[in-house]
């Protein structure tokens, strides 16, 4: 028996977001009335993915859905994977990138062979929403149709500063929600086939977003990205073969139900499984797919970075996870997933383009979940979840801030962001507490990390232990960097007309105060939706990770974020503030901005971060990087297919 509500609602949440990008498509004029079935569609989406992950995680409703008749279903499907691989074919043919037509067919036929040959196992279970498919609700559902909206606003200033790209914002917003719409079929499917084909539309799809402007870097930049995710796709579809052939079996349930020691030949399946996942979440060395996205309009950037794309590779291997514990695919997939969150941490500080500092932040934090997948023990499984959570919100907000400051002063350039505070006070302030919701406590970013050093250290993995340390350490070093930056105030700086629209700040406002509401709801986020992710990923009962030592730490920590500011307001009260001009090494001209050198030269004042481009620089790091990595993939799937096989 399937649970009716429920399932209907799941089945209109995969088909109205394509629905919707029908409709918007054809809405060529950037008008209120485009914009306003935009904010109605995406009200819509974001209600019925909250009632759904509600009624999942509170237990109102069965979680598990079952479809026992799904020929038509089936049949649309091929259909599509037909059409991807053709349209693939196409844009292959048209820019001479044929190599993409080996990868989307050595992908795409197996699969329609199986299907068309009978050979295929037909599965009872095709839906399946449970604690964990829950929570994606809520990140796709809420952060992805927040970006959604955001781009309305955002695409009209966009084209207005950039005259020689082509409008086409219609097929843009277009794009977003049949994202949305592959994003909630790919987690809401259990059989394998099915999460194939959602997970080869996010691919094709992002190929379509990175290369909107169709510049030629944006074009070479959305091949890369799509023969790196058809390449992750040919693993996923020899894990499929895999299941069918040898082990029998059609739906991810069962795969994560099997015993690892009872069955070695698992491991096969979730190598080629782990690897896909690693490409899609943009690991060392797939990670500069994701690096070659900032060349696309900014809201395709927040959703690629923070609740769409890469979340559906550590969301599978969260998926995976307990599959993972302690055998050789496991400590690979951890020391791949570490090792990018550490030396990712490094690149980050050689960078001051604000879009590519988060760029290099969203590689290092999924390194991070992916570190913790691979762990595959409860309390790391805990960690990864709630850096998944902060992680989608947090970055979401940044991309979209960083998007609009650079629609108001023409760059996005840190340096360029000094005194921020006094020439774009709203968006400074937005972006000083999505700053702070990465690295700072109490939010549950550094709480989470908290927690995975735990696991690492209950599991002995000193490796992780150094690379968490170390890659934390220069996490702290650029987002300090940044933070300094806006709040540095140079005299006689003067505000910046602000040209954010209302449906801007229609995403942009809720996504803000999520972060602060999530601070104080931590404890109840922790008991009442990662608790049932734990439980039924393991399918056991585990004690809280939360404990009530740490509830204390964490109220007293909310209480100083409060206090200091607060305090320091109060204790200024009455004080008259003084302005000291600053000693310059010559004759200050009394706009403490130019001084007269020794040689009596004018000579202006600047000030810069270091940014160490000598020691962290892309040219220094960023091959040898990806090198490493390469070769420890390459060890993990010879190891792990070798193993089991």
């Amino acid at each position: 028996m399937y649970n009716l509500p429920i399932i209907n609602v799941v089945e209109f949440l995969i088909v109205f977001p394509f629905i919707m990008a029908v409709i918007v498509g054809f809405m060529k004029k950037a008008n209120h009335a485009r914009s306003a079935v935009v904010i109605g569609g995406g009200f819509i989406i974001m209600a019925a993915s909250v009632y759904v992950a509600v009624m999942t995680l509170s237990g109102a409703e069965k979680g598990e859905c079952f479809l026992t008749e799904t020929r038509g279903a089936d049949i649309l499907i091929m259909a599509g994977e037909v059409f991807l691989l053709c349209l693939v074919i196409f844009l292959s043919i048209k820019y001479k990138k044929y190599y993409c037509i080996l990868l989307s067919a050595a992908g795409t036929l197996p699969i329609l062979w199986m299907d068309l040959s009978g050979k295929g196992i037909e599965g009872q279970m095709h839906i399946r929403v449970d604690a964990l498919a829950a929570i994606m609700y809520l990140i796709v559902g809420v952060v992805g149709t927040l970006i959604c909206m955001y781009a309305c606003g955002y695409m009209k200033d966009y084209h207005h500063h950039h005259t020689d790209v082509e409008n086409r914002s219609s097929y843009f917003l277009a794009m977003l929600f049949v994202f949305l719409g592959a994003m909630f079929g790919l987690i809401s499917s259990d059989n394998l086939a099915w999460v194939f084909f959602f997970w080869e539309i996010t691919s094709v799809v992002s190929f379509l977003l990175i290369g909107y402007t169709r510049t030629q870097e944006a074009v070479n930049n959305s091949f890369r990205a799509l023969w790196m995710n058809l390449l992750g796709g040919v693993a996923f579809a020899g894990g499929i073969l895999f299941c069918t052939f040898a082990l029998q079996i059609s739906n991810l349930s069962q795969l994560t139900a099997l015993d690892q020691k009872a069955v070695p030949m698992v491991l096969a399946p979730v190598t080629l499984f782990a690897f896909a996942a690693l490409v899609k979440s943009a690991q060392m060395p797939f990670s500069r797919w994701l690096l070659g996205a900032m060349v696309a309009p900014t809201p395709s950037s927040a959703l690629l970075h923070s609740a769409t794309m890469v979340k559906v590779g550590v969301y599978m291997l969260l998926r995976l996870s307990p599959l993972m514990s302690g055998n050789i695919t496991g400590i690979m997939v951890t020391v791949i997933g570490g090792f990018t969150f550490f030396a990712t941490s490094l690149l980050a500080i050689s960078q001051s383009d604000g879009k590519k500092v988060l760029a290099y932040s969203t590689i290092s934090n999924l390194g991070l979940i992916t570190a913790c997948a691979g762990v595959g023990q409860p309390e790391a499984v805990w960690a990864g979840t709630m850096l998944m959570l902060f992680h989608a919100v947090s970055k979401s907000l940044l991309f979209q801030t960083v998007g609009d400051i650079e629609n108001c002063m023409g760059s996005r350039d840190i340096e360029d962001m000094h005194g921020l505070i006094i020439k774009l006070p709203r968006l400074a302030f937005v972006m000083i507490i999505g700053i702070c919701g990465m690295f700072m406590a109490p939010f549950g970013m550094l709480v989470a990390k908290w927690a995975a050093l735990r696991s690492f250290v209950d599991t002995d993995s000193v490796w992780l232990v150094l690379f968490l340390v170390y890659g934390s350490g220069s996490t702290l070093f650029y987002w300090a960097k940044w933070l300094g930056k806006l709040c540095t105030v140079i005299h006689q700086s003067e505000a910046i007309k602000d040209i954010t629209h209302k449906s801007e700040y229609i995403s942009i406002v809720p996504l803000t105060t999520m972060i602060v509401v999530m601070c104080f709801a931590f404890p109840w986020m922790s008991n009442h939706m990662i608790q049932p992710v734990l439980e039924e990923t393991f399918s056991s009962t585990i004690p809280n990770v939360i404990g009530g030592s740490d509830v204390l730490v964490m109220l007293i920590m909310l209480a100083m974020l409060f206090i200091i500011p607060i305090g320091s307001r109060v204790l200024a009260i009455g004080k008259k503030n003084k302005m000291t001009m600053g000693y310059i090494a010559g004759v200050n001209t009394g706009d403490d901005r130019h001084f007269t050198d020794s040689f009596g030269q004018p000579k202006a004042v600047y000030m810069a971060n270091w940014y160490m481009e000598d020691y962290f620089g892309e040219k220094k790091l960023l091959w040898p990087v990806i090198w490493i990595a390469a070769v420890i993939v390459v060890i993990m799937l010879i190891l792990g297919i070798g193993g089991a096989l």
